[in-house]
């Protein structure tokens, strides 16, 4: 009886091991829920002409404020003049997951984004934000692709002639975009995003130099070998702050986690 209970003992030690090396990264929570204390912000240009008095009035702990919805805490962005919340460290090879609604203030328009790899200082790019790749949280862009300055990704595309844009196509031809190629914007497919007034749970994964843009469970966008153009040639990107946008409209954010992953879930991928 005693060798059996030993057996049987180490066995289940082995099990128990086995199973804590396989147990999922833990949730870091971006947003904890009381203050943003671990977050910068800043404020940068104007939306516009006809709201440059909002810029002249607008403060810091106005534009970026911890309130209360439905009895929960969650961060709310004025959108009265263009601005950023960025975590204070860079993060790489991640899984972000963010829960965002648009509240009934709208000044120029819906507009915001996830900001990611970013990089450099605030100001550089539009007057207000680090150079990044863009996640667009535009009302009705939800997923898009936007690249500030020098960035560049490569992305499955086709040019949609009636929209005179280009759209994020599985299986199409591997095309390069930046401002120095096919240009900045790549727009999502499809589209997923819920009806104003509704929570949206966007998920953005990167991995080495993949990036894959993810709306309500559904993939959205997937860029490759993300960089900046530097000197005629593609410098690898694959790490940086996170920045949400303040752009024009009142945006509600009910979370923003993250944690570390060993590459991109094939189940995303198209």
């Amino acid at each position: 009886m005693k060798k059996t209970f030993s057996l049987i003992a180490f066995t289940i030690s082995i099990v128990l091991v086995f199973s804590s090396c396989q147990r999922e990264p833990q949730w870091e929570q971006l947003f904890n829920g009381q203050d943003l204390s671990n977050w910068d912000m800043y404020l940068g240009s104007s939306l516009g002409p006809d709201w440059d008095h909002l810029a002249e009035a607008a403060t810091i702990e106005e534009v970026f404020s911890v309130v209360e919805d439905n009895s929960e805490n969650v961060i709310r962005i004025s959108g009265v003049i263009n601005g950023s919340l960025a975590t204070q460290e860079s993060y790489e090879n991640y899984h972000l997951k963010l829960v965002f609604r648009w509240g009934d203030e709208v000044f120029s328009r819906r507009n915001s984004g996830l900001l990611y790899h970013s990089f450099g200082d605030f100001g550089v790019a539009f007057g207000t934000w680090m150079p990044n790749i863009e996640f667009q949280m535009m009302h009705q862009s939800l997923g898009d692709n936007y690249l500030m300055e020098n960035t560049t990704v490569e992305t499955e595309a086709v040019r949609d002639e009636e929209l005179q844009q280009f759209v994020y196509t599985p299986g199409a031809e591997r095309l390069t975009f930046g401002a120095h190629a096919s240009g900045r914007h790549v727009r999502k497919n499809p589209d997923n995003e819920n009806p104003l007034g509704q929570w949206n749970t966007i998920e953005l994964y990167t991995y080495g130099r993949t990036a894959v843009h993810v709306v309500n469970g559904v993939t959205v966008m997937v860029n490759h070998n993300t960089g900046t153009w530097e000197n005629g040639q593609v410098e690898p990107l694959t790490s940086g702050k996170i920045q949400i946008q303040s752009e024009g409209a009142e945006l509600f954010v009910r979370s923003v986690d993250i944690r570390p992953i060993s590459g991109i879930p094939a189940d995303i991928l198209p």
